[in-house]
């Protein structure tokens, strides 16, 4: 999928790192977690993996901006200030040198810090210095590039998060309890999900597309789907079969969840490299407890 006219570079010449930063205790309701990617490649090349399926993220560039498409949308130069909405499918990318600061952002944060349904936005990225539900986060690119030191970096980030905080909307108590669920790997039907929230099956519904951005059903398909998958970024030695996570009735049905979630069979995500989520998986797990986004545990 990458550009004919763009070379891939030797591996011998690609310098990748990714560090997850821990946020502090009043935003871990909001945020998963604060990361700063750095890719260095010879000049004219690019590195290109999948991100997998996830909740939002705010991304700011410097360097060579990537290549991008979430789906199977066209490949498109992205914005320095990259704000995504959940996704339910893989999003391609292909970088040349660059350094990224992220912030992971779950949805009990995505109604508290932005004025706009989730399901707006779903599947899909835009330019967060035009779009006027994410002007409070544009001077972050501005404020990182006066900043030198790593973990200075973070924790600026951090606190500028926290100091949104006074002026945003009260926490819908529905959204963080519909969370904690999804993540509830016990939990397989949209019934299951009504009875545990206490809820019509109706008004998770609504719930569902204006924090989450997908429909509950979609939603535990994700999930089931994510758990296989991470246990395959942890241990790619693993059988498929082994990964699949135990609510799935057969191969075949995991294979199908796997071509609609990543656009390929797992036979094929398992021969390509994985060059920037393949290292970031771990470092992941390690600091935050789950090696994909989209199975972190809530906070607060």
């Amino acid at each position: 999928m990458l550009n004919s006219d763009t070379a891939a570079p030797d591996p011998s010449d690609v310098r990748i790192s990714t560090r997850f930063f821990a946020v502090s205790a009043p935003l871990r309701p909001y945020l998963s977690t604060i990361y700063l990617t750095e890719v260095s490649v010879p000049a004219g090349t690019r590195v290109d993996d999948y991100l997998h399926p996830e909740w939002a993220n705010l991304r700011f560039v410097e360097g060579e901006v990537p290549l991008a498409s979430v789906g199977g949308a066209p490949v498109i130069a992205t914005p320095r200030f990259i704000a995504t909405g959940p996704t339910s499918t893989a999003t391609y990318f292909a970088t040349g040198t660059m350094r990224v600061w992220g912030i992971g952002v779950v949805p009990l944060g995505w109604a508290k810090f932005i004025p706009l349904p989730a399901d707006d936005l779903a599947d899909r990225f835009c330019d967060g210095a035009a779009h006027p539900a994410f002007a409070a986060f544009a001077p972050l690119g501005g404020k990182l590039r006066e900043v030198n030191d790593v973990d200075a970096a973070a924790a600026m980030i951090d606190a500028y998060f926290c100091a949104l905080l006074g002026r945003a909307p009260p926490d819908d108590p529905a959204i963080l309890a519909a969370h904690r669920a999804l993540v509830d790997d016990e939990l397989a039907t949209v019934a299951d999900l009504s009875a545990k929230l206490e809820l019509s099956e109706r008004s998770i519904e609504r719930l569902s597309h204006r924090a989450f951005g997908f429909s509950p059903k979609l939603l535990l398909r994700r999930q089931r789907f994510l758990r296989s998958l991470a246990r395959f970024m942890l241990d790619p030695s693993m059988a498929w079969i082994d990964t699949m996570d135990h609510h799935y009735y057969d191969q075949a049905q995991f294979t199908r969840d796997f071509a609609k979630f990543m656009g390929m069979s797992p036979r094929d995500y398992a021969a390509r490299p994985k060059p920037i989520l393949g290292a970031a998986a771990k470092a992941r797990a390690a600091a935050a407890g789950a090696a994909v986004q989209g199975l972190h545990k809530p906070g607060g």
